[in-house]
């Protein structure tokens, strides 16, 4: 069995404020060190339940916040930017299960440092008119492969939109209570990383009762920038068009090039900046 880690920062056991998630600060060491200690706990998991391989992609910020030297031995790691398909790289119809680890929920909805992949860029995204988030465009590029999703951990409204969007068959591991927008009610570390073991172990062990998530093609990407400069931006790129005062829609008969358009388009709104 070969599993798939999707790690973001955002709903780690105890990261709830911004200068947790980047720069020069002890809260963003220590942080990064919560992280790559969640990741180890769902790879333990993983394996204990018989997993062969284990590959992570380091999918926060500028993807390199994973500590390799603290890593499982066996967890082999891919990191950086930019990359395709972004915070799911290195995903292929080679494996069988995947766990998105410290998501969180979409922008504008309740949840702990809730956004989709830039708040100051992006008001909403869409996919064939469903509003979708990180988790959500993650799990349909897993469905793109065929590969089903079997685990998310974050706080309780990210692992209740998980629950929505892919069945009540999914794992989760909720490993804080959203308070508000960077308020939370946090298990410690090591309960945490329990919790994320035993959870990763039990959608292995009852991996059958999960199935992947495929969107209908051609699929529809519909964009609700921050303002009308930036989705005038984004709407340079070929086959975007401008269909609102801040929205850009694109579509496409591969889910491949889809991301890779959305990818393109964010970048361009956020050199407005």
């Amino acid at each position: 069995m070969k599993i798939y880690i999707s790690a973001d920062l955002e709903g780690v056991a105890g990261v709830v404020s911004r200068d947790q998630l980047g720069g020069e600060s002890d809260s963003y060491r220590r942080a990064r060190l919560l992280m790559t200690e969640e990741v180890n706990a769902a790879a333990r998991g993983a394996m204990e339940a018989g997993a062969k391989e284990v590959v992570v992609n380091d999918s926060h910020g500028l993807m390199t916040n994973i500590l390799i030297e603290d890593l499982q031995e066996e967890v082999k790691l891919i990191s950086g930017t930019p990359k395709e398909w972004a915070m799911m790289a290195g995903i292929s119809d080679q494996f069988d299960l995947v766990f998105l680890l410290g998501y969180h929920a979409r922008q504008a909805e309740q949840g702990t440092l809730s956004h989709t992949y830039s708040s100051s860029a992006l008001g909403q995204m869409k996919l064939n008119n469903e509003v979708v988030g990180e988790l959500g465009l993650s799990a349909y590029i897993a469905g793109y492969f065929g590969v089903p999703v079997g685990l998310v951990t974050g706080d309780d409204q990210a692992c209740s939109e998980g629950k929505n969007l892919l069945g009540n068959a999914l794992k989760t591991a909720v490993v804080k209570k959203n308070l508000a927008h960077r308020a939370v009610e946090s298990l410690t570390p090591k309960k945490a990383c329990r919790l994320i073991q035993e959870q990763a172990g039990l959608a292995i062990r009852e991996k059958k009762q999960t199935q992947a998530v495929a969107l209908k093609t051609p699929v529809d990407l519909e964009i609700v920038f921050q303002n009308r400069g930036m989705a005038e931006e984004a709407a340079s790129m070929p086959g975007a068009e401008l269909v609102s005062a801040s929205t850009v829609r694109f579509s496409h008969p591969d889910f491949r090039e889809v991301v890779a358009g959305m990818q393109v388009m964010v970048t361009l709104a956020l050199s407005l900046r």
